[in-house]
């Protein structure tokens, strides 16, 4: 379904910008439309292949507790990206006050891999984004399951993987990020490309230097998320925060371009330094729950 809805989107790009002349809206309405239909597509098919998944007249009616829940596990979820993107927003600006050449440079780097913490369609960075959202279904499924053990299992393999999928992208970016960034600039403008894609290619290639580190900020607080402690991780979103707002405030002026490229490693790297510890305390604690659980059902001799 998704890559129907990608290559439908494609289409519609193509009918309602070129064909139709709609502009930025025809886009808009392409992205909307072809979203739109992938998600109906998934309704119907999870409907007709899925019986417990069906919407039945009981479920619509509302429940306070698991609205509670719901809530207690979301909004921290989603207040840890509204606290990174504060960081985000003071690194942007920083760039700004270095001239269009760098601004250029950023936003031609940005479409192929994650930059200042924007994540979305960003190619290189999907892997880790996929992960992520593994790493959280997959840890609350075993947490309900009592079987952490598999959990544990879970994270070092997809260390292993994100670490070769690390390997890989560095490599791309070390060969390729010139080329690739030069696919979002005008390519009339030989002049200006000539200095955007240097340190474009310089931002690439330090972003991809430090992407086990990117691995380990999805994989553990997603995986920590899952196990219930939302809030942790939104104090890793505040750690990037600092991250990014201190190299923006503290080191752009100083040290210029450089040190944007090094703003989102060294997010991502503070970031670990929490999550890694918290990952490890959050494994133990629930360990000992379901320990103590179990023995509490125990029978007496």
């Amino acid at each position: 379904f998704l890559i129907f809805s990608s290559l439908l989107n494609v289409g519609l790009d193509l009918m309602c910008v070129v064909t139709l002349k709609m502009g930025v809206a025809g886009a808009g309405w392409a992205t909307l439309v072809s979203q739109l239909v992938s998600g109906i597509l998934c309704l119907v098919y999870m409907a007709k292949r899925f019986p417990i998944l069906r919407l039945e007249k009981e479920n619509l009616k509302f429940q306070r507790y698991f609205a509670r829940r719901l809530l207690v596990m979301g909004l921290p979820m989603g207040l840890q990206y509204s606290v990174t993107a504060i960081g985000s927003i003071l690194l942007q600006t920083a760039v700004n006050g270095l001239g269009s050449v760098a601004m250029a440079a950023v936003t031609a780097s940005g479409k192929v891999i994650t930059l200042a913490g924007l994540k979305t369609g960003n190619l290189f960075a999907c892997p880790y984004d996929a992960m992520g959202t593994t790493a959280a279904t997959y840890a609350g499924q075993n947490l309900g399951a009592g079987k952490l053990d598999r959990v544990n299992t879970g994270v070092k393999d997809c260390a292993i993987l994100g670490t070769l999928y690390a390997l890989v992208a560095l490599a791309a970016m070390y060969f390729g990020g010139a080329p690739m960034s030069g696919l979002f600039l005008d390519s009339k403008d030989v002049d200006s490309a000539a200095q955007i894609l240097p340190l474009a290619r310089e931002l690439l290639v330090v972003n991809a230097a430090f992407y086990t580190a990117l691995m380990g900020v999805n994989l553990f607080r997603f995986t920590i998320q899952g196990l219930g402690y939302s809030n942790l991780a939104v104090i890793a979103g505040v750690f990037e925060m600092i991250a990014r707002g201190g190299v923006a405030l503290g080191l752009v002026p100083v040290l210029g371009f450089t040190a944007v490229c090094y703003a989102s490693p060294a997010a991502w790297v503070l970031a670990d330094l929490f999550l890694v510890p918290c990952y490890f305390y959050c494994v133990k604690k629930r360990t000992a729950q379901l320990s103590a659980k179990e023995t509490a059902v125990l029978p007496e001799e």
